[in-house]
């Protein structure tokens, strides 16, 4: 519990000084900065597998799962690389949200911050109950596959050029419940106009991408899942990739057009682990073969976006 209390405290800390200390004066996130950010949160975050070699070595943690420290660590880098290899498609969806709500660059990094503090709650109440329900009923490991490999069908069928946050379900929702105004107030996400408090674009921009999130959870944790069920590394794995989530949008959402290939890849890793979840039973695959899976789909689509022309 000890080790999960300081994991915590120590996200919190650096969220607080994110927003208190390192982007205390609002400004335009540069790609140069982006991609400082992007680097350091990866180097953190790969360098966290010393941590976790060192808490299963030393047993100062629970392992439910009998894992080795080496096993661990593997599981560990392997959840981290699925979940950032998916954050890339939500990238895609936060891009298309700040477009349609126009969203000034100056307070993107703002709504980005809360959105993501609230994403690590939700994140935490759903990976305690999958982990709980992978543990007591062994047969839900079956539906978390069936739905991955749902999901990668869909991905690979679906076209988000329709996507219209200002049409979907929930802002229509928003503004039933709560006035929204149509009009930016600096970074402010409430307004008091003729005595009326209303919602900011700044406000309804964050509740979209707050439950997009969740809906983009019900594809990773699950897909994390398929790879462990230890809570600590599930967690951790998953936390971390969201955390550099908002320097990767900062990052690569100038650069979306050039990435037309990466939903691709993802679709592979979705139906990848959808499948080794359903043959979980049979076949035991070791988790380099997963690591290199992940990592071979990433790059090629990568690669297949810079090297190919497009036509149009």
């Amino acid at each position: 519990m000890i080790v999960w209390i300081v994991f915590i405290a120590f996200v919190l800390i650096f969220l607080a000084l994110d927003l208190g200390v390192f982007h205390k004066d609002e400004h335009v996130i540069k790609s140069k900065e982006a991609g400082i950010w992007t680097a350091i949160w990866v180097t953190v975050a790969l360098s966290f597998s010393g941590v976790i070699y060192w808490l299963f070595d030393a047993e100062i943690i629970a392992n439910p799962t009998g894992l080795t420290p080496n096993n661990a660590v593997l599981k560990y880098i392997t959840g981290y690389l699925i979940e950032l290899s998916l954050s890339v498609d939500n990238v895609f969806v936060i891009a298309v949200i700040f477009g349609s709500f126009k969203i000034p660059p100056i307070y993107q990094h703002r709504v980005l911050f809360w959105g993501i503090l609230g994403a690590i709650v939700f994140r935490a109440i759903m990976i305690f109950f999958g982990v709980a329900l992978i543990t007591k009923f062994e047969w839900i490991i079956y539906i978390f596959g069936v739905f991955l490999l749902y999901t990668a069908f869909k991905m690979l069928k679906s076209d988000d050029d329709d996507f219209d946050p200002k049409n979907s379900f929930v802002f229509k929702q928003i503004k039933k419940i709560y006035p929204v105004t149509s009009t930016m107030h600096g970074h402010d996400f409430f307004v008091k106009r003729m005595g009326i408090n209303a919602a900011t674009p700044l406000f309804v921009a964050l509740i979209v991408i707050e439950l997009t999130d969740i809906l983009f959870a019900l594809d990773s944790i699950p897909a994390i899942l398929a790879i462990t069920a230890d809570p600590f590394i599930v967690f951790t794995s998953n936390i971390l990739a969201i955390l550099g989530l908002r320097s990767m949008y900062f990052l690569i959402s100038r650069m979306l057009e050039k990435f037309r290939y990466i939903n691709y890849s993802l679709v592979v890793i979705l139906a990848f682990v959808g499948l080794k979840m359903l043959f979980s039973h049979y076949i035991h695959l070791p988790e380099w073969v997963s690591l290199t899976v992940i990592s071979v789909s990433l790059v090629a689509g990568i690669l297949a976006s810079t090297l190919i022309k497009d036509k149009d």
